[in-house]
C-alpha cells in the first residue's frame, strides 16, 4: 500500500509540474492512470497517467466523446438577374 500511496504522489507531482495551464490533460492524466493501476498496477499507473495526459484528447476525440470537429456549410444562393 506504502508503495502505491508512494507512486500516486509521484505521478501527480509529475503531472502537476509538467504544464498546469490545462486543466483537461491532468483530468485525462489522472483518468489515465487510474485505469492503468486498476489494470497493471503500479507499472501502469505510470504508463496510464502518461498516455492520458499526453493523447487523452485526441482518444476522447476519437471516441466522439470531446471535441466535435465544427464544419461550416455554407449555402450558396443563385443570384438571380433582376434586370429584366
Amino acid at each position: 500500500m506504502k508503495k502505491f500511496l508512494a507512486m500516486t504522489t509521484l505521478a501527480a507531482a509529475l503531472a502537476l509540474t509538467a504544464n498546469a495551464a490545462s486543466a483537461d490533460k491532468l483530468g485525462n492524466g489522472a483518468m489515465g492512470a487510474l485505469a492503468g493501476g486498476l489494470v497493471l498496477g503500479p507499472v501502469g499507473l505510470v504508463a496510464g497517467g502518461v498516455i492520458g495526459y499526453t493523447e487523452g484528447h485526441n482518444i476522447a476525440r476519437g471516441m466522439g466523446l470531446k471535441g466535435k470537429r465544427h464544419h461550416r456549410h455554407y449555402r450558396h444562393h443563385r443570384r438571380h438577374d433582376v434586370s429584366r
